[in-house]
């Protein structure tokens, strides 16, 4: 296939990227100075010059705190870009693949969110990728993801290992549990999606749940290091407090990849390893 990835040169976009040629895929990577999503025009001529037969959009404004002051901004992002590139992949017959987030619900549910709950965002964030996730339209894939950690970008495990190496300081909240994601699993199982051309919502994340508390120790065990360096502590702990709200439970349950017969990404300890040894290496 062809694929044309946007947002190429985040965090996710570099590995999916990796992900479709190495399994000799014909791929165009669009960083933001490629293509701009935020421009109608932009997108039309790109895309359709490129005539895509798949379109991954990992383009976003993640900044998850600044969208609260810069609302237009995270709508402009996160929801009217998808439109338009929605309206490119209809008019030039790609198939579209958009990524979204944890965040479209407000962390209330005692047990993991499935792909049938109902969103409720508690967040400019959430909300905007939320929104951007009804631009996709029906015909989409949406792949909903949480807590990402790859060997590009900043990340908890990235984090935690500096902090690690300058002797700082480790202090984690306690009381915000999600499912840590690593951007390789997530990438083959968008691969997947992509090749079948399957519609509809499903969640992406590797196996098992954490707080931000025990994540890091898990780091701090892979990587060989004193867990009692991690200290716990509460969200309303946190100085200066945060702007954005998070969800204090944003566990995502699978289950769409479980009822279609595909396989879900391993637990997150596995692939966790292998990154920070990548990271020390």
């Amino acid at each position: 296939m062809r694929v044309l990835v946007t947002g190429a040169n985040g965090q996710l976009g570099s590995d999916v990227v990796a992900r479709y040629a190495d399994s000799g895929h014909e791929v165009v990577a669009a960083g933001r100075r490629e293509l701009d999503v935020a421009h109608r025009d932009q997108v039309l001529s790109v895309i359709g010059s490129v005539s895509p037969d798949v379109v991954v959009n990992c383009a976003a404004f993640t900044a998850v705190d600044a969208c609260e002051t810069d609302v237009d901004r995270a709508f402009q992002i996160n929801a009217l870009a998808v439109r338009h590139v929605a309206e490119a992949a209809r008019r030039f017959g790609a198939h579209l693949c958009h990524v979204s987030t944890d965040y479209v619900f407000s962390g209330d549910k005692g047990e993991p969110y499935h792909e049938w709950d109902r969103p409720d965002p508690r967040s400019v964030y959430g909300a905007s990728k939320l929104a951007g996730e009804r631009e996709a339209g029906e015909e989409a894939t949406v792949v909903r993801t949480s807590w990402l950690c790859g060997r590009h970008g900043s990340n908890m495990v990235v984090t935690v290992l500096q902090l690690a190496s300058e002797g700082r300081p480790m202090r984690f909240v306690d009381d915000q549990r999600g499912s840590p994601s690593f951007t390789p699993d997530v990438a083959a199982v968008i691969e997947r999606l992509c090749v079948d051309r399957r519609p509809g919502l499903y969640h992406v994340t590797n196996q098992g749940s954490a707080s931000w508390y025990e994540f890091a120790r898990e780091v701090m065990a892979a990587a060989g290091h004193d867990l009692d360096r991690v200290t716990p502590i509460t969200t309303a702990d946190l100085q200066p407090p945060r702007p954005a709200t998070r969800p204090a439970n944003s566990v995502l349950e699978n289950r769409a990849l479980a009822l279609a017969g595909l396989d879900r990404p391993p637990d997150f300890r596995v692939p966790l390893r292998g990154l920070v040894a990548d990271l020390l290496g």
